[in-house]
């Protein structure tokens, strides 16, 4: 049996060692060359490379021959407080999503599926991001090269046994020279059997209280999508760098439909319950990427996009009292939504032996024009407008590493109709120190803010009805929100035992949340600055390898404390989360089991539960292919549930996927490559013109 699959040996590093100082030699990612790489520490049990502001990875043989894919060689890497799902499509680091970058440029999960572990020279790992990722709780970074002739094809087909859910994937890629064409193809299909569980309590201005609880009879949830891309790159090592894109996300159908049997407690007749609620939508982006160096150390960047979405929002709910054709409540909307998108961001780097300047500057703005087909074409136009500008420095100082940089954010919100918006300014500092206390441990501390803008649905000022009491109403007056942060940490990098522990307290002091008042006979539900939330956590995320290149058990604790104020309460409350993931390799097969206890978070009066599942799988690989089978939720339920506390309207919901407890899947994926290798696309910056469409007021 193969030693150290999860252990990452550090080849072609060439290690001097002087009076304890410890130097390497390693790929820079702010180059496509190669050049000594700012404050690097080896760790002697190779496995890391420690770096100002990141860890990089080096995948060994072993893991690059057990996967077939970026997610499964991301699997079977190690890499503390990481956890992945290739099932279910999900990259995480203690709770929170983690953002995905290949060779510097924004991806999807999707999009690591497609690569190939032989093409993945290193993984960077960080934690802690800088300004110039503007807020991301963590970053992945994988560093990919491409055949200079030739080329590489892969697909990969994954299906559920005992319901409608399917999703397929192509990649291929033709090289020549210094150009390189891509086509990326995925596709979902999910049609789930469902319930949703609901108990309800309203307290009127009078003080009387009804309660109401609606038992499930029926149930759907869908997910409907097919998304190719094509892409286009030229690179001239050390000088200049040319990526362009388009893409195509064609969203056939997306949402949930349920019926509900509705008791009351005041004697009122028992009522029949629908709510469907289904968004169509289409959105093509196009993006064009510039990157040129002047000389080995000064690098610029630019990169520039666009997207434009055309879907349609409706909404149908009714309530019908039991073995009668009366209709007590029907509400039929429809929005029609016609946004578009565009960004572009610049950043310059100037690297020194010891020191780094990054400084950047972007701007991205929303146009939205949502119409109401039920209200008689009324139109409701936002725009909204960002800027950001930043600059950081940083600097190794014996074992210490410092980071220093400001940021400063500009919004505008603007109601096109009523005249009235938003606007304001953020300072956004950041301060970090990284001690490397020896060759296996690190300590780090770091305070850091990012902004909030609020969203369509938050502001826009059309009521949309909800159900029998139930209104939504946006906040045209709420403005955007920064949160400030500081986190420790300790980190241990070991042959046998990996693993980070911390702490961390953040606060938001106009934190944007729901609020509910009476206006008659109806409950509106909008949204405030409310007067703050203040969370603290603390964590531990050990990596064991048990047996090398045998079994290896990684995972998560976390406990955390919320505290929520605004209009009519103040709430407090603690949380456990974690997450565990056993993985064994033997005789050519691979075994994963994981359990995912999610975080739930509190937001005003609302807190809301991530699903709760647990994953068994196992798979083989053979030559160019691999098999998996296995089994989503073989232990419980899968669960989403969710709980508001305001003194008016209070709940408990739990949204249960009938086919997914349990759900056994099976999947074929064959991975092809040809040609020499070379360095891909290294885009450093990303301008994201993502644009959404109107929600739709469902229960």
């Amino acid at each position: 049996m193969r030693n150290n699959i999860l252990l990452m040996p550090l080849i072609g590093l060439v290690v001097i060692s002087f009076s304890g100082k410890i130097h390497a030699q390693t790929i820079d990612e702010d180059s496509i060359g190669f050049s000594k790489m700012l404050s690097e520490v080896v760790v002697s049990a190779p496995k890391v490379i420690k770096k100002n502001d990141r860890d990089v990875y080096l995948p060994s043989a072993d893991s690059k021959k057990i996967s077939k894919n970026g997610v499964q060689l991301l699997m079977n890497m190690g890499i503390p407080s990481l956890a992945v799902n290739e099932i279910l499509g999900s990259v995480t680091s203690l709770g929170s999503e983690v953002q995905i970058r290949v060779n510097g440029r924004v991806a999807s999960v999707e999009q690591l599926k497609t690569i190939l572990p032989e093409n993945v020279r290193k993984v960077e790992w960080i934690q802690n991001p800088g300004l110039k990722y503007n807020g991301a709780s963590a970053v992945l970074n994988l560093i990919v090269v491409n055949p200079t002739l030739g080329g590489s094809l892969m697909t990969q087909a994954t299906s559920a046994l005992n319901t409608e859910w399917g999703e397929a994937y192509l990649s291929a890629k033709l090289n020549n020279g210094r150009s390189q064409w891509g086509l990326d193809i995925n596709g979902k299909l999910g049609d789930f059997d469902s319930q949703r569980d609901y108990q309800e309590s309203f307290t009127y201005p009078d003080g009387t209280t009804v309660t109401r609880r609606e038992i499930p009879i029926a149930g759907k949830v869908v997910q409907k999508y097919l998304i190719p891309k094509l892409s286009y790159s030229y690179i001239k090592p050390d000088t200049t760098v040319i990526y362009a894109s388009f893409g195509y996300n064609k969203n056939w159908r997306a949402g949930t439909s349920y019926t509900g049997l509705m008791k009351y407690s005041d004697g009122t007749p028992d009522i029949e319950v629908t709510d469907d609620a289904i968004k169509e939508f289409s959105t093509p982006t196009i993006s064009a990427y510039l990157e040129q160096h002047f000389g080995k150390n000064r690098i610029l960047s630019v990169d520039a996009s666009a997207s434009f979405y055309s879907g349609r929002t409706p909404h149908y709910y009714s309530e019908r009292i039991v073995d009668s054709n009366q209709e007590l409540t029907e509400i039929n909307s429809m929005i029609k939504d016609a946004n578009k998108g565009y960004a572009i961001t610049a950043d310059y780097t100037q690297n020194w032996e010891k020191s780094r300047l990054t400084a950047g500057a972007t701007y991205s703005a929303q146009r939205n024009k949502s119409t109401y087909e039920n209200l008689g074409g009324l139109v409701s136009r936002q725009h909204t407008d960002n800027a950001y500008i930043f600059a950081e420095f940083a600097r190794s100082i014996g074992k210490v590493d410092l980071t220093g940089g400001v940021g400063a954010d500009y919004s505008s919100v603007r109601l096109i109709e009523s005249g009235t918006g938003t606007h304001s300014w953020r300072f956004r500092p950041r301060v970090t120190m990284n001690y490397n206390a020896t060759s296996h441990s690190r300590f780090y501390l770091g305070f850091y803010t990012w902004q909030d803008t609020p969203g369509l649905s938050q502001t826009n000022p059309v009521e949309q009805q909800v159900d029998g009491v139930q209104w939504h109403r946006g906040n045209q007056s709420l403005n955007t929100t920064i949160t400030y942060r500081i986190d420790a940490q300790y980190r241990y990098y070991g042959n046998r035992i990996s693993g980070t522990a911390g702490i961390n307290a953040q606060m938001t002091p106009d934190a944007i949340a729901p609020v509910y008042f009476w206006e008659g006979p109806r409950l509106i539900q909008t949204y405030e600055n409310s007067r703050g939330r203040k969370y603290i956590s603390a964590y531990i995320s050990p990596d064991i390898n048990i047996i090398p290149g045998w079994l290896n058990l990684s995972g998560y604790l976390r406990w955390s404390l919320t505290h929520t104020s605004g209009t009519g309460y103040s709430l407090t409350r603690p949380n456990w989360c974690g997450q565990v993931t056993a993985t064994a390799y033997h005789w050519g097969f691979y075994l994963m089991a994981q359990y995912d206890y999610r975080q739930g978070y509190l937001t005003g009066e609302l807190e809301a539960w991530e699903e709760r599942h647990s994953t068994i799988a196992i798979q083989y690989g053979w030559r160019n292919w691999q098999f998996m089978a296995g089994v989503i939720c073989p232990f419980g339920s899968y669960d989403q549930p969710s709980a508001l506390y305001n003194r008016y309207y209070s709940y408990d919901r739990h949204m249960r996927l009938k086919g997914m407890s349990p759900m056994p899947i099976v999947k074929i994926s064959y991975n092809l490559n040809w040609g020499r290798q070379k360095r891909g696309v290294n885009k450093r910056v990303n301008a994201d013109s993502s644009v959404k469409g109107s929600e739709s007021g469902q229960r």
